[in-house]
């Protein structure tokens, strides 16, 4: 009965090392890549990440602190003003941002603005998409040259953008109104004080119509193609395909060039400061950045500008992020 038993392996019963298998290596000890694994894992990425941490904090995070540090200083003349006298720097609270909130100038350039983006925003978006969804049609012929072209503009800086229109726009030199002059048409100019909105938003929807239709062609691309392919076997023209299919599939992108188009929209600067020599329908005040410009550089009140600043800055968080609220749950499809 003895000789029937089979013998138990050593791991059963505790005895012994393991049979070693060939070609295995025995694992390290854990005490030995201690030090490696904290540099490959911490070390190394903030060591990659350290130049543009210096960068963030040299050129956006520390003026940023700077102007809120100044929103809340003004200067108080000391004695007459001069020899040990003069001016100093001196704590001012929300002075600053009570003078910024009430100027009559600065209301009046917030509403001017809202009135740009009124007109700017959807002529914008529209032909965006619309040219979007004609460069994405298969009837579309010389779809690279197209894009290329409604795209060009974009690379165009706002400066040299405005500098070629303002020359259009003067009757002296533009070829429309030597057109229209030989035609017979008595034309005003669209510098004056009632078309000067609609110029300014001219320029800027020239310039960004290109961009806004490259990112909602790119997310066209995107959509498989069974999806239309299975519209057109249930009877869909392309005119409902893209209704009904492209345009609430491209709502993301809609909604991303929509945010854009608003924050350039309060940010307009470059247009109306290259036009204003052209013209005297335009102010130093038109919009706020032109208004702060002004009490920066030319009335050297660097206080309120600076409040300024911080108000405009506030103002288009709190629009962004408002409108994200709005938008997002139709868009991207998430819960609130």
């Amino acid at each position: 009965m003895a000789d029937t038993l089979t013998p138990l392996s050593p791991r059963t019963h505790g005895a012994g090392p393991p049979p070693s298998s060939a070609g295995r290596e025995a694992p390290r000890p854990a005490t030995r890549k201690g030090n490696g694994s904290f540099r490959t894992r911490v070390l190394t990425p903030y060591a990659m990440l350290a130049p543009g941490i210096v960068l963030f904090v040299l050129f956006m995070a520390a003026p940023i602190v700077y102007t809120l540090f100044l929103s809340f200083q003004k200067k108080q003349v000391v004695g007459l003003g001069l020899g040990s006298g003069g001016e100093s720097q001196v704590f001012a609270g929300f002075e600053n941002y009570v003078g910024s909130l009430t100027d009559p100038e600065f209301a009046s350039s917030v509403g001017r603005v809202l009135l740009y983006g009124v007109v700017l925003i959807p002529c914008m978006l529209g032909l965006a998409l619309l040219f979007a969804l004609l460069l994405d049609s298969k009837r579309t012929r010389a779809t690279a040259f197209s894009r290329v072209s409604i795209f060009l503009p974009y690379a165009v800086p706002a400066v040299i953008s405005s500098l070629l229109w303002g020359f259009l726009y003067l009757p002296a030199v533009s070829p429309f109104y030597y057109v229209f002059d030989r035609l017979g048409w008595d034309v005003d100019g669209v510098l004056g004080s009632g078309t000067v909105l609609f110029a300014i938003a001219n320029i800027a929807l020239w310039g960004g119509v290109g961009f806004n239709m490259i990112v909602i062609y790119t997310s066209l691309k995107a959509v498989p193609t069974d999806v239309y392919e299975a519209a057109r076997l249930d009877g869909a023209s392309e005119v409902q395909i893209a209704l009904r299919i492209k345009i609430p599939m491209v709502a993301p992108a809609l909604v991303m060039t929509a945010l854009f188009s608003m924050v350039a929209t309060l940010q307009v600067f470059a247009e109306p400061t290259t036009l204003r020599p052209l013209t005297n329908s335009l102010s130093t005040s038109w919009s706020p950045l032109m208004l702060v410009y002004r009490d920066a550089f030319t009335r050297d009140d660097i206080y309120s500008a600076a409040a300024t600043s911080v108000v405009i800055a506030l103002a288009t968080f709190i629009v962004s992020f408002f409108f994200l609220r709005v938008v997002q749950k139709r868009a991207f499809g998430q819960e609130d």
